[in-house]
């Protein structure tokens, strides 16, 4: 699919999904706007994309997204927020430059490498010496010039905090939620998943297996469904299928 659309399409992708989410209907006026690009050029982008099974586009009428589309627009917007994060969470550059340059990478980077970035964003959070620390220098790295002593040191700070973070855990227990429990805001990390059969295999055919980090993004007023980020995608479950994920809070 990404091989067929050029990286001015995937933008119009994009900026139609983003403007059906905000206000549902969407008109080229609003896509001009938002790229700040001329009528004609909208008009010819919408051309190419209602050809490639993309949108449904006539004159005049509202522009809607096949399910192809959607699926093509949320690749890269899931493209764009993970790096954007990446950026943000583990190299500690500023919003706006990381919008910049995420924007600027989000059409050429492959599936393996933006794995692999995921991957390592996931690690470097939870890592007792990762995270924002370690983006912005205050952690002391290993050059050639190490030697026993400087290892044994550092070994020993590691091995303290975990122990620090593990006691604090058993003294205020450990907080185990079901899914559908966690707030909009939240990370946790799924523990166990008690659902049997096509639940469950739906459940981890889209990504939540054991130690997967979630991030719950928005909860319906009624529970249902629960929005979440999972590796960079964005998730939706309903309440009952949440509430089979026992997850525990990081």
């Amino acid at each position: 699919m990404r091989d067929e659309l050029t990286s001015s399409l995937e933008d119009y992708l994009e900026t139609i999904y983003l403007i059906i989410s905000e206000k549902e209907a969407v008109r080229p006026k609003d896509i001009a706007k938002r790229l700040n690009v001329s009528n004609a050029s909208v008009t010819g982008a919408l051309k190419t994309l209602s050809d490639k099974g993309m949108i449904n586009y006539a004159p005049y009428d509202a522009i809607t997204l096949t399910n192809e589309g959607r699926m093509a627009a949320m690749d890269v917007l899931r493209r764009h927020e993970l790096l954007h994060d990446f950026f943000t969470n583990v190299l500690g550059v500023s919003k706006e430059e990381a919008d910049k340059a995420a924007c600027a990478m989000e059409h050429g980077i492959s599936p393996e490498v933006l794995d692999k970035l995921a991957k390592f964003a996931e690690f470097i959070e939870i890592c007792p010496r990762g995270g924002i620390e370690w983006a912005h220098g205050r952690i002391n790295h290993c050059d050639k010039a190490i030697s026993l002593d400087v290892c044994k040191n550092c070994i020993t700070s590691v091995s303290d905090k975990v122990h620090e973070n593990y006691s604090r855990q058993l003294e205020g227990g450990r907080i185990v939620k079901k899914l559908n429990d966690v707030r909009p805001g939240e990370r946790c990390k799924v523990v166990k998943i008690t659902s049997k059969g096509n639940l469950f295999k739906r459940i981890t055919e889209m990504g939540l297996t054991t130690g997967t980090v979630i991030e719950v993004e928005r909860v319906a007023p009624l529970g249902d469904p629960v929005e979440m980020k999972v590796k960079g995608y964005h998730l939706s479950l309903r309440k009952d299928e949440a509430s089979k994920i026992e997850v525990e809070m990081i």
